[in-house]
């Protein structure tokens, strides 16, 4: 009687009425005959059990007839909620690693046939459970084995997150299976009771199921390592015997997820710069380029790099890659550079279930198709013939400066985009044994940045060890062949104007020493697009010849395009070099040069005053922090401080300036720039012109629209016969044709 008053009452009770009936007469029903039961106000609080710090157990029941053996394998569990995570995760869970469809079904019951019954049962309660999973044995020698096998896949669930679509299809499983059952009257009001028991409101079905639909493979891989651990472990054996053996020494799980872990060890480097962003940044640096391009196959590196971000993959055509990436405003790029091959994509993390599976195809599993081959190929060449030798003067010189500095013989000495002979007969062979050899764990570095969980960064690197570990690329280089005096290489073409590219090999990398003392000086020199540079004032600003004057102690290319240099071109070596961008014609090419070559040697003579160095190095603080503004662009310097062994690069740099004095610079102008071993690279559409007005170091009086000072007017007669010293022997003249054939 005592039971039945506290429990049997309203507030514990809830009327389930299905079929075709009068809603109003019912409800009339309802409170004619049950408005009077009144409350029982029992309330009982159950404490919850204690199990962290319980070892795993193992129990024998020696059953006392003939029967089948058993082997269950048991976890704590969570109690039901339709809002909170856990039980729904454990469900689907149980439905993908111990289902009939399963890896675990089909090896014990339908190939091996150890099992003539598998199931999980993890019932819906009020307070916490155990999660079974039951084995009947056909033989009970197979009873270890059986139970391995058991905690084998649960270390499985632990260490691996389930592929994106699979999880989809099991969620779709899961609504329509659901739906089906309600087929009849008895079926609802059953369902109906399950469910109402909890909260006793319908809607706890619609509440779970949108948490089913809102369940990550991270939370799933969560809920595995949080309930199916050891210490709420317990395995029964049931069979017709005293004991079975194979059962005496608890198998220690968290072991077994350790070497699982450890198993798929990647042979990469990560840099992780991962925050609260919402936006992600991923970049996929592999230590390969154009440097490790095969002789005969120049642009197999760039037509590698295509082949994975501009074409299809295995299971996604190249137009299915766009329309995915379209709505989640994304997309794999590709920067290739002689030791650099990054691939980089952006995401919202909101969008990054539906952009991993296209990425990752695009990384891991390329179509190599013939068509697309086809294409970039065609893109490549268009890319030299047309968008650099056609129609870009000033970066075709720089490009020229850099061939011609380090030489067929020495890997650098080839453009980027490779040689046109070459590219036209690159294969698919090709381009698959390239991305074979150098597409390896053990030549990437993997860049993270923004808010990626601990589960996707997981994902990504398990992932990521599909690729072959192979070898690490190594690139000795030889310094470039000395050049002797001045030369010079006019490249001639119809063109407007003409550009000048000006270099030299120097010995400092970023992270030497003395490096930020050469960049400070660079930067007073010629600072990239900006008016406040010693050039651009001394050519543009007083004299008005031209459009940009900088210098660069590292590679910049697309500078035509680009305020500030990108990210991720590291190179073991680099050059001075001076770019003026364009002259009107050969005699303000002539006399422009001469300016520069003037400037040059009065910083190396003079070095820097002490209002120069302080205003340098007052400028270079504030605008370290600027190249690095984005996200995206502190990733890639990150990868860079990697490749260079440096600190964090805005640190390194204002650290180095910090203890960095006026002597310091001067003597770092003094050992590392110089003008008698130069490298000239003229674009011009008469060659012949400009190469006598080297040679016989013709004057180059300028005329100018408006009036000038005297200063500068008197200037102008020393610099429009300085001596460049070339002699005939120095000064080629190449047909833009054969550029980069």
């Amino acid at each position: 009687q005592e039971f039945f008053k506290r429990w049997y009452s309203p507030e514990n009770t809830t009327i389930v009425v299905v079929g075709d009936l009068d809603a109003d007469k019912t409800f009339g029903l309802v409170e004619k005959y049950w408005s009077d039961w009144q409350s029982s106000g029992y309330t009982v609080q159950i404490p919850a059990e204690d199990i962290q710090q319980r070892t795993p157990i193992s129990t024998h029941l020696e059953w006392e007839s003939k029967t089948q053996p058993w082997v269950v394998v048991a976890f704590h569990g969570p109690a039901f909620s339709s809002t909170k995570k856990d039980m729904p995760a454990i469900d689907l869970i149980n439905q993908l690693y111990f289902s009939a469809s399963s890896d675990i079904y089909q090896k014990l019951v339908i190939k091996e046939t150890k099992t003539d019954q598998f199931f999980n049962y993890t019932p819906d309660q009020k307070d916490p459970g155990l999660l079974y999973i039951a084995a009947r044995l056909l033989d009970v020698k197979d009873a270890s084995y059986v139970r391995d096998e058991i905690l084998n896949t649960l270390v499985k669930a632990r260490t691996e997150l389930v592929d994106a679509a699979r999880l989809s299809a099991l969620k779709s499983n899961l609504k329509y299976s659901f739906a089906a059952q309600l087929d009849n009257s008895e079926a609802i009001a059953s369902t109906l009771a399950r469910f109402i028991q909890f909260d006793r409101n319908v809607e706890t079905i619609n509440q779970l199921y949108k948490v089913y639909d809102s369940l990550s493979a991270e939370d799933l891989l969560a809920a595995a390592n949080k309930y199916y651990v050891d210490n709420g472990r317990i395995t029964l054996t049931l069979a017709h015997k005293e004991t079975i053996s194979g059962f005496d020494v608890e198998p220690d799980m968290a072991a077994m997820v350790t070497a699982a872990s450890q198993s798929g060890e990647n042979a990469f480097q990560i840099v992780d710069r991962t925050s609260s962003s919402p936006l992600l940044d991923i970049s996929f640096l592999f230590h390969t380029g154009p440097a490790f391009d095969p002789d005969g196959q120049k642009g197999i590196s760039a037509l590698t790099a295509g082949m994975l971000t501009d074409a299809g993959t295995g299971n996604y055509s190249y137009r299915e890659l766009q329309k995915g990436y379209y709505p989640l405003a994304s997309g794999l790029g590709a920067q290739v550079d002689k030791e650099m091959s990054v691939l980089r994509s952006s995401v919202h993390s909101d969008n990054f279930d539906v952009w991993y599976p296209l990425m990752l195809d695009q990384l891991l599993n390329p179509a190599w198709d013939e068509a697309d081959l086809v294409r970039l190929k065609t893109q490549l060449i268009n890319n030299i013939k047309t968008d650099l030798k056609g129609n870009n003067d000033e970066e075709l010189g720089k490009e020229v400066l850099y061939s011609s500095i380090y030489g067929n013989n020495h890997p650098y000495g080839s453009y980027n985009l490779g040689a046109l002979s070459n590219l036209e007969k690159l294969t698919i062979d090709d381009v698959k044994a390239f991305y074979k050899k150098y597409y390896t764990q053990s030549n990437l570095t993997l860049g993270l940045a923004g808010a990626l969980n601990t589960s996707q960064k997981q994902r990504l690197i398990k992932d990521l060890s599909r690729l072959p570990i192979g070898e690490k690329a190594v690139l000795a280089l030889e310094k470039p062949k000395p050049i002797k005096g001045h030369q010079a290489i006019i490249v001639e073409k119809e063109t407007m104007a003409t550009a000048v590219s000006i270099g030299f090999p120097i010995n400092k990398v970023r992270g030497d020493k003395d490096w930020v003392a050469l960049w400070l000086a660079r930067s007073w020199l010629g600072e990239h697009r900006n008016s406040n540079s010693h050039l651009y004032k001394r050519i543009r600003e007083e004299r008005g010849m031209n459009y940009g004057d900088y210098s660069y102690i590292e590679y910049f290319p697309r500078g035509m395009f680009r305020t500030q240099p990108n990210a991720n071109l590291g190179r073991q070596q680099q050059i001075f070099q001076m770019w003026v961008r364009p002259l009107r014609t050969n005699n303000d090419a002539h006399f422009a040069t001469r300016t520069a070559y003037y400037e040059l040697d009065k910083l190396v003579k003079n070095g820097l005053n002490q209002e120069q160095f302080e205003s340098s190095k007052n400028f270079i603080s504030k605008y370290v922090s600027l190249l690095v503004k984005s996200q995206g662009r502190q990733l890639g310097y990150a990868l860079d401080s990697a490749y260079y062994g440096t600190p964090d690069f805005v640190k390194y740099v204002q650290t180095e300036l910090d203890n960095m004095t006026l002597d310091d610079v001067n003597r770092t102008i003094r050992e590392n720039l110089q003008l008698e071993n130069m490298q000239f690279v003229f674009i011009t559409k008469d060659a012949n012109d400009l190469k006598q007005r080297l040679i016989n170091d013709t004057s180059s009086p300028l005329t100018y629209n408006s009036p000038k000072s005297d200063s500068i007017i008197e200037e102008d007669k020393l610099l429009q016969d300085l001596k460049l010293g070339f002699t005939d022997k120095a000064v080629k003249i190449v047909p833009v044709e054969d550029v980069f054939k």
